[in-house]
């Protein structure tokens, strides 16, 4: 390569080439040979790249190449190397090009000598070599011009930050001209002459409108995004108030919840937001306390909670089927009106196709059996779909079958297309998209495949809103990929369901598996081995297991006796409830912060958790102190809406420089003046 050998600017220079290794080239690498042809060139003044002034004269492009004005920024590129492989390491630039010293005279450039260097004027507002030699012409502001029978790279000041500008500003629509292998951005309100050279438009797309008008709609909301029930009160309160008040959708996580504390919360969320008001209840199934379910169904209908999630269903049960047909009627112009409404929440197709369908008759029949609806009601309600909306649940936290959103949320779109078309249902049912939404890549891909809203829980929980404590939040906030497992389920515990849980920090999944490993192999506790035993006692459950069994029994006398009674006749069964008892305890450990139980935690988290930390990381929602759902919901919205124009300016041939655009999480205020119409 050539190397500046004085300050001194020099007129001429030239040098022979020969079959003989270089010294270094710009980034560090040796080359193998030159090749064997004369180039001559002028050694330009050696002034570090960047910083040219804008309006310094630069005789070279402002008056022998096209288009270029004075603020032009410049970079020459003073040699090739052998077959055409510019720069070991980029990309292979077209056979086509000669690539020499700019062979007029140049100012203001220095040749980067290490890799070093190269880096650190990566993002500066001087030429980024690696997308340079990518792009060729065509990219934003880049032209390859002839001058002085040489070829210069030059790339005007700010080109790319006018391209990263327009996509942030999501309530703007601009149009794309080209003029000499050049884009640029004008608004539609630009001379008609500039209009007509445009090549692609970019449309407006604000976070409202993302996702399912009717959604938004239906539940009163400004964003197509849910903030999923989280048992035990992790879907706090606070979290339903916030997004409520944000325009979006918060669920109060009821499940596991006495329905004392379930009233306390309607309580305060009626006092807050109204009744019926932006926000729902969770209803999750209850194979092993079909009571609850029952008792947590009642008091819904009492106090005139109209929208539930309804979650963990393997079928459909009478108590959810009362909910969705309770006051059901028709309207003046004769069309059926459901006032309860229910998001099913599934990640199975036979689950899913029973609340894409009608209520099953059997339980219809009990209904009118009961009093609970008329025959004429019974009617009407077969021609309803059991839920309103379909949330597709990939790999989440808690419950989840582990699949990918990319697998299930078409399986479970066609499904909702073939049963729609089959039952002719006035409004079909909406599919939202759950499990793995916490960025906006995740959410943009959602939205690009149909979703009408994302839903959104494991990000949820390490917000400061949360019903979890903050050493909870602490753990959340440092997982990584590989710190996500699967543990059994306090809920369904002799099923052999499992749920997907936090690891880093606790030995809850390990223990717990542990626990299940037993259930299976032995009958009863007074067959566990005396060493498994002990270890039981001294390090899991800290007390005897018959002191455990003690406080198993006082608690379910209190809420369910029959489980006592058939624990008393089947050791088996009362080993389970001994063991559910760790498993339940473990959450109730996490949300309230023991700092003795540390290592017990159950912290339900899904992958996308470690995906959030990743994107958020080095801003200011690293810190777990600064996340707020609404905070975060409102990010992931607004640049998924970013993401989406860039997407959509791709696909109409726009070369999208690598970089941009910029997600980086910002401040509410921000997003507010950027996504205004």
């Amino acid at each position: 390569m050539v190397e500046a050998r004085s300050n001194r600017p020099r007129t001429s220079h030239s040098y022979t080439n020969k079959a003989r290794p270089l010294k270094r080239d710009i980034t560090g690498t040796e080359f193998l040979s030159r090749p064997r042809h004369r180039v001559p060139f002028r050694q330009p003044a050696r002034t570090r790249l960047g910083q040219i002034p804008p309006g310094r004269n630069i005789p070279t492009l402002s008056e022998k190449s096209s288009g270029v004005s004075n603020s032009t920024q410049l970079s020459i590129l003073p040699y090739r190397a052998p077959n055409n492989d510019f720069l070991r390491g980029f990309v292979l630039i077209s056979q086509s090009w000669e690539l020499r010293a700019v062979g007029d005279s140049g100012q203001g450039v220095d040749i980067l000598k290490s890799e070093a260097r190269r880096e650190a004027m990566v993002g500066r507002a001087a030429i980024r070599y690696h997308e340079v030699f990518r792009s060729k012409i065509g990219t934003w502001g880049l032209q390859i011009p002839a001058a002085g029978g040489g070829v210069a790279v030059v790339v005007p000041s700010g080109s790319e930050d006018r391209l990263s500008q327009a996509l942030e500003k999501v309530g703007t629509p601009y149009l794309v001209v080209e003029q000499s292998g050049r884009f640029d951005m004008i608004e539609p309100s630009t001379d008609p002459a500039e209009a007509g050279r445009a090549t692609a438009f970019l449309p407006a797309i604000v976070p409202e409108k993302l996702g399912d008008a009717a959604f938004r709609e239906a539940h009163g909301i400004r964003f197509a995004y849910l903030s999923g029930a989280m048992a035990n009160g992790i879907g706090s309160v606070e979290i339903a108030q916030a997004m409520g008040s944000a325009g979006m959708l918060g669920i109060f996580g009821a499940a596991g919840l006495p329905p004392r504390k379930v009233e306390a919360a309607i309580d305060r969320l009626e006092s807050s937001l109204g009744r019926g008001g932006p926000y729902g209840f969770n209803l999750i199934h209850s194979p092993n306390d079909a009571r609850l379910e029952a008792e947590v169904v009642e008091l819904y209908l009492r106090r005139g909670v109209r929208l539930v999630e309804a979650s963990a269903y393997l079928d459909l049960t009478l108590p959810v089927v009362r909910y969705r047909v309770a006051g059901i009627r028709r309207d003046e112009s004769g069309r059926v009106i459901t006032p309860n409404r229910v998001i099913a929440k599934v990640s199975r197709v036979e689950v899913a196709s029973k609340f894409l369908t009608p209520p099953p008759e059997k339980y219809l029949r009990e209904l009118v059996a009961s009093g609970d609806i008329t025959t004429e009601q019974a009617g009407w309600a077969s021609s309803i779909p059991m839920a309103d909306d379909l949330t597709a649940e990939a790999d989440s936290g808690g419950h989840t079958d582990n699949q990918a959103l990319v697998v299930l949320l078409p399986t479970m779109l066609a499904l909702r297309d073939r049963l729609q078309r089959q039952y002719q249902f006035a409004e079909a049912p909406r599919v939202g998209a759950a499990g793995g939404i916490s960025t906006p890549w995740s959410a943009a891909s959602a939205f690009a495949m149909g979703a009408s809203y994302l839903v959104v829980g494991s990000v949820n929980q390490s917000c400061v809103e949360s019903g979890t404590s903050d050493s909870v939040r602490k753990l959340l906030s440092q997982a990584q990929q590989a710190d996500i497992t699967m543990a059994p389920a306090a809920d369904m515990f002799e099923m052999g369901v499992k749920v997907q849980v936090l690891k880093r920090g606790t030995m809850f999944a390990m223990r717990a598996a542990r626990l299940h490993e037993l259930y299976r192999t032995v009958d009863s506790i007074d067959r566990i081995s005396v060493a498994d035993r002990s270890t039981l006692e001294k390090t899991v459950f800290k007390a005897p297991l018959e002191t455990i069994w003690d406080q198993t029994r006082s608690y379910f006398l209190e809420r369910d006796p029959s489980q006592v009674a058939r624990a008393e006749r089947d050791p088996k069964h009362l080993m389970a409830l001994v063991f559910r008892w760790y498993l339940g305890q473990s959450s109730h450990w996490a949300n309230a912060g023991d700092p003795g139980r540390l290592v017990d935690f159950q912290v339900w988290c899904g992958p996308s958790m470690a995906a959030f930390n990743e994107w958020v990381r080095g801003s200011f929602l690293e810190r777990p102190e600064e996340r707020r759902v609404v905070t975060v919901g409102r990010n992931i919205l607004y640049h998924a809406a970013v993401l989406t124009r860039a997407r959509i300016l791709a696909a109409q041939g726009v070369p999208i420089p690598p970089g941009i655009p910029n997600l980086a999480p910002l401040p509410l205020a921000e997003i507010e003046r950027r996504a205004v119409l």
